[in-house]
């Protein structure tokens, strides 16, 4: 047998899977420590490249070994100084860049409609497609808008509104490129500052997704991450909450440099507008980070009634809560103010996009 006996290929789609149900799973990431420490796929094991021949004795050689890196050139690597000694791994295909624009979906129905979550394990990043009828509406797309026609397309559904939650400082959005492949509406608040054409929202504004039915999407302003953060509700079944609320924490009010106003501006959106909604109304976040676990089948969502016993943040009075905030906002996303650029249209599309968007989310407070 040679070497390359002992290797294989794993593509993201088929890891997914398989952090859901191989318990025998064991990854090997042989990144720099530092590289690890600033983005990592959960439950991984760093063990540098340069250290991986000193180090076989912390090497399971019962468990599936899956070999991590940024693209897959030191993962083969790895994988290759594992081989030497006979132990066989599969490489990771693409490594951490690939798993970036790794994508799968839940679906579910709430109050008459079909929702489906997107959901982008590499960047903790969730969009949302609701329809019913022949009509949906897509809820902050990232920059492969082909996962959302190919959702609408499975469901008979025509995109008919295209909406972000907010202006995006993590990711580049795709709304104005589904709007123009679509045709589709795009309906955005005027109170953050976006410098191109699309339907200003007003507070309560409603889609209709069916005809003849009372089945509305309605816009509500939630400023505090954002000036013009707005959350979409689903009837009483379901709100989409954007950077407001997340399952663990809520959003970081300092990226506009303006964290105690904003802060403010936060606590009197979720105390006056989210909180006050019923306990069985379903939250789902546009973001999820390393504490949300995520299994396949199931969505990222919880109920508002078990987020008002988990999270120390809807407690707080307004006073703790604005100190609280505005001491707990660490590391921004990488890249932001470009990508707050390239979002708002002060900024083309450069051909980096792809790497532009690597690393964590870092949207909620920590």
């Amino acid at each position: 047998m040679t070497t390359s006996d002992f290797i294989s290929q794993i593509s993201t789609l088929e890891l997914v899977e398989a952090l859901d149900s191989d318990a025998d799973l064991y990854m090997i990431d042989v990144r720099d420590s530092d590289e690890v420490a600033d983005w990592q796929i959960p439950g991984v094991h760093n063990i540098p490249l340069a250290q991986l021949n000193n180090s076989l004795d912390q090497v399971p050689r019962d468990r599936h070994l899956v070999m991590i890196c940024a693209k897959g050139a030191r993962a083969l690597q790895g994988a290759q100084t594992l081989a030497e000694h006979g132990i066989e791994s599969a490489v990771l295909d693409g490594g951490m860049g690939a798993w970036a624009s790794t994508y799968d979906t839940v679906t579910g129905d709430f109050g008459g409609a079909t929702v489906v979550q997107l959901r982008r394990r590499g960047k903790g990043c969730l969009s949302y497609v609701v329809g019913a009828g022949e009509r949906c509406v897509v809820i902050d797309p990232s920059l492969d808008v082909e996962q959302y026609e190919n959702v609408a397309t499975s469901h008979g559904w025509n995109i008919t509104h295209v909406l972000d939650t907010h202006l995006h400082a993590d990711h580049i959005s795709g709304a104005r490129d589904l709007v123009g492949r679509s045709g589709a509406t795009l309906l955005l608040s005027p109170s953050d500052p976006f410098n191109f054409a699309f339907e200003p929202l007003t507070d309560g504004r409603r889609i209709e997704l069916a005809n003849q039915v009372e089945l509305t999407v309605s816009a509500v302003s939630v400023p505090g991450h954002t000036e013009g953060s707005t959350m979409y509700q689903l009837g009483v079944s379901a709100i989409f909450t954007g950077d407001t609320l997340f399952l663990e924490s809520v959003g970081r009010p300092d990226l506009a440099d303006q964290a105690e106003v904003f802060a403010h501006n936060l606590y009197q959106s979720l105390h006056e507008r989210v909180l006050p909604l019923s306990d069985t109304t379903v939250v789902f976040p546009a973001h999820y980070g390393a504490a949300v676990e995520v299994h396949v089948g199931q969505f990222v969502a919880r109920p508002l009634g078990d987020l008002r016993t988990t999270l120390p943040a809807l407690v707080m009075n307004e006073t703790d809560f604005v100190a609280w905030a505005v001491a707990n906002v660490k590391d921004r996303p990488p890249n932001y103010q470009r990508i707050v650029r390239i979002n708002a249209g002060n900024e083309s599309l450069a051909n980096d996009a792809a790497d532009m968007e690597l690393g964590p989310n870092r949207c909620a407070i920590a």
